[in-house]
């Protein structure tokens, strides 16, 4: 059963991708104490994932943050060193915390994996965004198999 709006998101370690290398980050941490848009992909590098999905949200990070959101956070079933590498390879900068779920544990804690293996990528994350405050889900989007319309920046933002 996956995560609905108004329950708290599980505690697990993501890793996020710093100047510095891999930082282990609980997610009570991350998003205790502010407003973050959390956005996930099936993986990065992927097609609809680096062609559509991630610049949308670095096309709209001022607005997004205009709208009261202190964080835009991207998360995927990938390592913390091809996170790194996405961000860079897609100028996210400070606009974006880059967020890998190495193991997936987070992605199933929320009940929001998916079988990918018929695509060589193993268990991976649905398309989904997501607004959280204090850790407290307020709105959830979560994509039907191949779709991108609902996990979109600009959805987001008319949510915000």
């Amino acid at each position: 059963m996956s995560i609905k709006v108004g329950d708290k998101l599980p505690n697990a370690t993501l890793t996020q991708a710093t100047a510095d290398g891999p930082k282990p980050v609980s997610s009570d941490d991350f998003f205790a104490g502010k407003t973050v848009a959390l956005f996930a992909v099936p993986g990065a590098f992927t097609p609809t994932c680096s062609a559509r999905h991630l610049p949308g949200f670095v096309d709209k990070a001022d607005e997004i943050k205009g709208k009261g959101v202190d964080v835009i956070a991207c998360l995927s079933v990938n390592d913390a060193f091809v996170m790194k590498a996405w961000g860079e390879a897609q100028s996210v900068g400070e606009d974006i915390v880059m967020l890998a779920d190495g193991s997936g544990d987070f992605t199933k804690a929320v009940g929001l994996e998916m079988d990918a293996r018929k695509f060589g990528m193993g268990e991976r994350s649905q398309r989904y965004s997501m607004i959280v405050e204090d850790g407290v889900v307020k709105s959830l989007n979560v994509e039907e198999p191949g779709e991108f319309k609902v996990s979109s920046a600009d959805y987001l933002v008319a949510q915000l």
